[in-house]
C-alpha cells in the first residue's frame, strides 16, 4: 500500500521585498535572481516550488548557501508566508489557519530543531524538555515523566538536572531534539540542526537521529548544505538552487541518473560504489544467474559477487520478489562514475 503523502506544496514561491506581486510576474516572464536584485531590489527566495513528502520518512531539502532551503522549511510552520502557493499538512492548507489554530499547529502538530540550540541557560536539561509542555498546561509531573522519557531516548539519562553550560555542543543539540521530540509532534523540523558541531559528534548525531527515527517513524523534514549527510539520513532528497528545485529523488536515483549538469557537478565526488543499490540498477522483468543479491545491497557488493560468475545477478526485494537483473556491465559503468 502507498504511503499518503503528509506534506505537500504546491507552486511556492517567494520574494522578499516592498513589491513581491509585481516582482513575481517577472520571475513568472523568465527573470532570474540575480537579474531580479539588480533591477528591482527584491530577492527571489523560492520560485514554483512542488513537493510531496510522505508519512514516515526522512525527507532532506540540501543546496547551497542563498539556495532557499532554509526559506522553504520555514514556510512549513507558516514562520515564512508565501507570495504565492499553497503547505498542505494531512490535506489542511496551512495558509488558512487562523491565529489560535495556528498556534496549536506548532505546538502539536510540528516542531522544530534549530542549528543553533535555543535552550534556555536558566532551566535544567529536564526543565528545558518540558519547557513547551507546561506551557501548554500539561501538569508537571506529568510532563516531568514524559521529559524523562525524551531525555532517555536521546542518550542523556543521568543529565536531568545539569545546565545548558555545563553540556558539550552535541549533548545541547540532544536536549533540543528531545524538546522537539516531547510534543509528540507527528513532524519534525530539523534546519542545519546538526552543521554547528563537530565532524564527530555530528555523526554520531545523525546515526542516532536515525535511529530514534527507524523506532518512531516521524515525517523528518531535514535541511542540510552537506551531500554526506543528505545520503546518509535520507529517504528522498530535493536539491535547490537559486530558489529553484533542481532534481528530487532517492539518493541512488540522483547519483544514478543526475536531472542537469548543475546536480550532476554537485555529486561528482560521491563514492558511488557504497551509495547506489542492486534495486536501483537492476533491470526488471528477468532474472540472471544463481548468485543473488537483495535490492538494498551496494553495487560494492555487486562487484564482490560477480568476481565469482560470469553470469547475470538475480536482485530481489526484501520480501523475496524479483527486482531483475544486473549485469556486469551496469556494475561496471557504475563504478567508472565512481
Amino acid at each position: 500500500m502507498t504511503t499518503p503523502f503528509k506534506i505537500r506544496v504546491e507552486q511556492v514561491s517567494k520574494i522578499f521585498g516592498p513589491d513581491p506581486k509585481t516582482a513575481m510576474a517577472a520571475v513568472n516572464a523568465g527573470m532570474g535572481k540575480a537579474a531580479l536584485l539588480a533591477q528591482s531590489n527584491h530577492v527571489l527566495g523560492l520560485h514554483n516550488i512542488n513537493l510531496n513528502i510522505r508519512a514516515g520518512e526522512t525527507f532532506v531539502i540540501m543546496g547551497l548557501s542563498g539556495s532557499g532551503k532554509s526559506t522553504l522549511i520555514r514556510h512549513f510552520n507558516r514562520l515564512i508566508e508565501p507570495t504565492a502557493g499553497r503547505i498542505l499538512v494531512d490535506d489542511t492548507d496551512v495558509l488558512s489557519l487562523n491565529a489560535a489554530d495556528l498556534r496549536s499547529f506548532r505546538r502539536k502538530k510540528i516542531s522544530m530543531v534549530f542549528q543553533r540550540f535555543a535552550l534556555l541557560p536558566h532551566k535544567t536539561v529536564l526543565e528545558n524538555v518540558i519547557y513547551g509542555l507546561v506551557i501548554d498546561g500539561m501538569p508537571k509531573p506529568q510532563a516531568r515523566a514524559k521529559g524523562a522519557e525524551q531525555v532517555a531516548l536521546v542518550g542523556l539519562a543521568g543529565f536531568e538536572n545539569h545546565y545548558p553550560g555545563q553540556l558539550s555542543g552535541g549533548m545541547q543539540q540532544r536536549v533540543g531534539l528531545a524538546r522537539a521530540l516531547a510534543t509528540d509532534a507527528e513532524i519534525l523540523l530539523m534546519d542545519e540542526a546538526f552543521s554547528a558541531l563537530d565532524p564527530l559528534i555530528r555523526h554520531d548525531m545523525q546515526l542516532q537521529l536515525r535511529e530514534i527515527q527507524a523506532r518512531l517513524h516521524k515525517t523528518i523534514v531535514f535541511i542540510t548544505h552537506d551531500l554526506d549527510e543528505a545520503l546518509l539520513l535520507g529517504d528522498h532528497i530535493a536539491i535547490l538552487k537559486d530558489g529553484v528545485l533542481r532534481q528530487v529523488g532517492t539518493g541512488p536515483e540522483i547519483l544514478v541518473a543526475p536531472a542537469d549538469d548543475y546536480v550532476a557537478r554537485f555529486v561528482r565526488d560521491v563514492n558511488r560504489a557504497r551509495i547506489v543499490t542492486c534495486g536501483a540498477l537492476a533491470v526488471p522483468g528477468q532474472a540472471g544467474g544463481d548468485i543473488e543479491l537483495s535490492a538494498d545491497q551496494t553495487i560494492e557488493s555487486a562487484y564482490a559477487a560477480l568476481a565469482q560468475t560470469d553470469a547475470p545477478l538475480t536482485v530481489r526485494q526484501a520480501n523475496g520478489d524479483l527486482a531483475g537483473v544486473l549485469t556486469r556491465q551496469q556494475v561496471f559503468d557504475a563504478l567508472a562514475r565512481a
